[in-house]
């Protein structure tokens, strides 16, 4: 006669399986979006925003950033020129307070960092012909869009351009 085998059932943790399996796939979704939110440069799409924190982002001038190792042009507006580009006292004076604001406002994280095309003949972007080979982007904090607020506070200009050129810049003495 066959004998009969009788296996014990494994008492059961009181948890279903397909709630343990969705929570799994969920926890996978949340950190998924959290890498893609958080990337570096993504090589297929540069366009994409990014949040980016301060550490990543070096202030070079009012209207000028390094972040991720290449030089930025910040778009839609214009600060007084530093240095020996400055035309007089009064610009070097207002090109710094723009640059300490800006320092100001990285400092304070929670930046949105927007690469965008620049207005530049087809072909010449992050080429000395273009921006002297600085790319462009946007950067915005959780108080708005710098530029805005850089213009707002009397430390910048409005500065649209086309797609291909922008206009002369007024000067600031």
């Amino acid at each position: 006669m066959a004998q009969i085998i009788r296996m014990r059932r494994r008492p059961s943790s009181g948890v279903p399986l397909s709630i343990l399996f969705f929570a799994g796939v969920g926890a996978l979704l949340v950190v998924l979006f959290a890498f893609h939110w958080n990337h570096q440069f993504d090589a297929k799409n540069p366009n994409s925003p990014v949040i980016i924190g301060a550490p990543q982002i070096d202030v070079i001038d009012g209207d000028t950033v390094r972040a991720n190792g290449q030089v930025y042009r910040l778009v839609g507006f214009n600060t007084p020129e530093s240095g020996l580009q400055a035309k007089c006292e009064a610009e070097r004076k207002l090109a710094a307070r723009a640059t300490s604001r800006l320092r100001q406002i990285v400092a304070a994280g929670g930046l949105r960092f927007e690469r965008v095309a620049c207005a530049c003949p087809p072909g010449t972007e992050g080429t000395q012909r273009c921006n002297y080979g600085r790319l462009c982007a946007k950067l915005a904090s959780p108080a708005g869009d710098v530029g805005r607020l850089l213009i707002a506070e009397g430390l910048a200009r409005p500065y649209v351009c086309s797609n291909t050129r922008c206009p002369p810049r007024r000067g600031w003495c």
